[in-house]
Protein backbone atom coordinates (compact mmCIF):
# COMPACT_ATOMS: atom_id res chain seq x y z
CA UNK A 1 0.00 0.00 0.00
CA UNK A 2 1.06 3.37 -0.86
CA UNK A 3 1.54 5.71 2.03
CA UNK A 4 -0.65 8.94 1.88
CA UNK A 5 2.66 11.03 1.69
CA UNK A 6 3.92 9.62 -1.21
CA UNK A 7 0.61 9.42 -2.97
CA UNK A 8 0.25 13.14 -2.51
CA UNK A 9 3.67 13.77 -3.48
CA UNK A 10 3.49 12.11 -6.71
CA UNK A 11 -0.09 13.86 -7.60
CA UNK A 12 1.56 16.95 -7.10
CA UNK A 13 4.78 15.92 -9.19
CA UNK A 14 1.96 14.56 -11.88
CA UNK A 15 0.00 18.06 -11.74
CA UNK A 16 3.16 19.69 -11.83
CA UNK A 17 4.60 18.48 -14.86
CA UNK A 18 1.40 18.52 -16.80
CA UNK A 19 0.88 22.08 -16.52
CA UNK A 20 4.50 22.99 -17.47
CA UNK A 21 4.06 21.46 -20.42
CA UNK A 22 0.76 23.07 -21.17
CA UNK A 23 2.96 26.53 -19.84
CA UNK A 24 5.08 25.64 -22.73
CA UNK A 25 3.13 23.96 -25.40
CA UNK A 26 0.37 27.58 -24.93
CA UNK A 27 3.02 29.56 -26.70
CA UNK A 28 4.32 29.29 -30.47
CA UNK A 29 6.01 31.70 -31.80
CA UNK A 30 5.86 33.25 -35.55
CA UNK A 31 8.25 35.03 -37.65
CA UNK A 32 8.59 36.99 -41.22
CA UNK A 33 10.84 39.17 -43.33
CA UNK A 34 9.06 42.26 -44.70
CA UNK A 35 10.21 42.24 -48.51
CA UNK A 36 8.66 44.13 -51.52
CA UNK A 37 5.34 43.08 -52.55
CA UNK A 38 4.85 41.91 -56.22
CA UNK A 39 5.30 45.11 -58.32
CA UNK A 40 5.03 45.95 -62.09
CA UNK A 41 8.00 47.89 -63.97
CA UNK A 42 6.50 51.49 -63.08
CA UNK A 43 6.27 50.64 -59.46
CA UNK A 44 9.85 49.05 -59.10
CA UNK A 45 11.18 52.20 -57.45
CA UNK A 46 8.12 52.83 -54.88
CA UNK A 47 8.22 49.07 -53.91
CA UNK A 48 11.11 48.26 -51.78
CA UNK A 49 12.57 48.42 -48.39
CA UNK A 50 13.24 45.73 -45.77
CA UNK A 51 11.93 44.69 -42.66
CA UNK A 52 11.82 41.61 -39.58
CA UNK A 53 8.31 40.42 -37.49
CA UNK A 54 8.28 38.60 -34.12
CA UNK A 55 5.28 37.28 -32.98
CA UNK A 56 3.73 34.63 -30.42
CA UNK A 57 0.82 33.26 -29.99
CA UNK A 58 -0.87 32.46 -26.28
CA UNK A 59 -3.88 30.77 -26.61
CA UNK A 60 -5.67 33.19 -28.88
CA UNK A 61 -3.86 36.36 -27.96
CA UNK A 62 -1.27 37.39 -30.85
CA UNK A 63 1.36 39.61 -30.02
CA UNK A 64 3.76 40.84 -32.59
CA UNK A 65 6.16 43.84 -32.93
CA UNK A 66 8.84 44.61 -36.24
CA UNK A 67 10.73 47.23 -37.48
CA UNK A 68 10.76 48.02 -40.84
CA UNK A 69 13.95 49.71 -42.99
CA UNK A 70 14.50 51.78 -46.87
CA UNK A 71 11.03 52.84 -47.89
CA UNK A 72 11.17 55.15 -50.68
CA UNK A 73 8.47 57.48 -49.19
CA UNK A 74 6.81 57.59 -45.82
CA UNK A 75 4.67 54.11 -44.26
CA UNK A 76 0.90 55.18 -44.21
CA UNK A 77 -0.46 51.95 -42.05
CA UNK A 78 0.56 48.82 -41.31
CA UNK A 79 -2.33 45.82 -41.28
CA UNK A 80 -2.50 41.82 -40.78
CA UNK A 81 -4.04 40.06 -44.18
CA UNK A 82 -5.59 36.81 -44.44
CA UNK A 83 -5.83 34.94 -47.81
CA UNK A 84 -6.42 31.78 -48.64
CA UNK A 85 -3.04 30.43 -48.64
CA UNK A 86 0.57 30.91 -48.39
CA UNK A 87 1.95 34.22 -50.05
CA UNK A 88 -1.89 34.24 -51.80
CA UNK A 89 -2.91 37.87 -50.99
CA UNK A 90 -6.57 38.81 -49.49
CA UNK A 91 -8.16 41.18 -47.20
CA UNK A 92 -7.09 43.28 -43.71
CA UNK A 93 -8.32 41.87 -40.97
CA UNK A 94 -6.59 43.71 -38.15
CA UNK A 95 -4.72 47.24 -38.20
CA UNK A 96 -1.41 47.41 -36.03
CA UNK A 97 0.41 50.31 -34.47
CA UNK A 98 2.50 52.33 -36.96
CA UNK A 99 5.70 54.60 -35.78
CA UNK A 100 7.73 56.21 -38.25
CA UNK A 101 8.14 57.18 -42.04
CA UNK A 102 10.98 55.39 -43.68
CA UNK A 103 11.59 53.82 -40.81
CA UNK A 104 10.05 52.54 -38.12
CA UNK A 105 8.39 50.13 -36.00
CA UNK A 106 5.35 48.33 -35.79
CA UNK A 107 3.20 46.54 -33.17
CA UNK A 108 -0.37 44.46 -32.20
CA UNK A 109 -1.57 42.96 -29.55
CA UNK A 110 -5.12 41.00 -30.16
CA UNK A 111 -7.19 38.37 -29.58
CA UNK A 112 -7.95 36.38 -32.52
CA UNK A 113 -11.49 34.58 -32.80
CA UNK A 114 -11.94 31.14 -34.24
CA UNK A 115 -11.64 32.00 -38.09
CA UNK A 116 -8.07 34.11 -37.37
CA UNK A 117 -6.79 31.67 -35.38
CA UNK A 118 -6.96 28.78 -37.77
CA UNK A 119 -5.76 31.26 -40.30
CA UNK A 120 -2.63 31.73 -38.51
CA UNK A 121 -1.79 28.16 -37.89
CA UNK A 122 -2.21 27.82 -41.62
CA UNK A 123 0.34 30.70 -42.89
CA UNK A 124 -2.10 32.50 -44.31
CA UNK A 125 -2.09 35.82 -42.13
CA UNK A 126 1.07 37.80 -43.49
CA UNK A 127 1.96 41.72 -42.66
CA UNK A 128 1.51 44.57 -44.53
CA UNK A 129 3.32 48.06 -44.62
CA UNK A 130 1.48 50.84 -46.95
CA UNK A 131 3.10 53.77 -47.89
CA UNK A 132 2.54 57.28 -49.85
CA UNK A 133 3.70 55.60 -53.39
CA UNK A 134 2.59 52.15 -52.81
CA UNK A 135 -0.79 52.27 -51.19
CA UNK A 136 -1.75 48.97 -52.04
CA UNK A 137 1.28 47.41 -50.43
CA UNK A 138 5.11 47.81 -49.88
CA UNK A 139 6.57 45.51 -47.77
CA UNK A 140 4.84 42.19 -46.73
CA UNK A 141 5.72 39.03 -45.07
CA UNK A 142 3.55 35.82 -43.93
CA UNK A 143 3.82 34.80 -40.26
CA UNK A 144 4.90 31.59 -40.07
CA UNK A 145 6.32 29.35 -37.58
CA UNK A 146 9.94 30.36 -36.43
CA UNK A 147 12.63 29.46 -38.28
CA UNK A 148 15.92 29.95 -39.03
CA UNK A 149 16.92 32.84 -41.73
CA UNK A 150 20.14 32.38 -43.44
CA UNK A 151 22.35 35.34 -44.48
CA UNK A 152 23.14 36.14 -48.38
CA UNK A 153 24.88 33.77 -50.30
CA UNK A 154 25.06 31.34 -47.49
CA UNK A 155 23.74 27.68 -48.37
CA UNK A 156 21.32 25.92 -46.08
CA UNK A 157 21.62 22.47 -45.53
CA UNK A 158 18.84 20.05 -46.60
CA UNK A 159 15.16 21.36 -47.80
CA UNK A 160 15.85 24.66 -45.76
CA UNK A 161 12.33 26.13 -44.42
CA UNK A 162 9.73 25.45 -47.10
CA UNK A 163 6.26 26.83 -46.02
CA UNK A 164 4.10 24.37 -48.12
CA UNK A 165 6.25 21.52 -46.65
CA UNK A 166 6.99 22.74 -42.79
CA UNK A 167 3.71 24.40 -41.69
CA UNK A 168 1.05 21.54 -40.52
CA UNK A 169 -2.07 21.09 -42.48
CA UNK A 170 -0.39 22.73 -45.52
CA UNK A 171 -0.01 20.08 -48.52
CA UNK A 172 1.52 17.27 -45.56
CA UNK A 173 1.12 16.67 -42.10
CA UNK A 174 3.95 16.22 -39.67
Amino acid sequence: MIAPKQSSFGGALLAGLLFCGMAVAAEQKYETRLTPAPFDGAMRANVQGDGRISASLDGKTLSLSGTFTALPSAATTAKLYSGPGIGVPGDAILDLQLSGQMEGTLSGKFTLNAKQLAALKLGHVYVQINSQKAPEGNLQGWLLPAHAFPGPDVPEKGHGFLPQLDVPGNWTQK
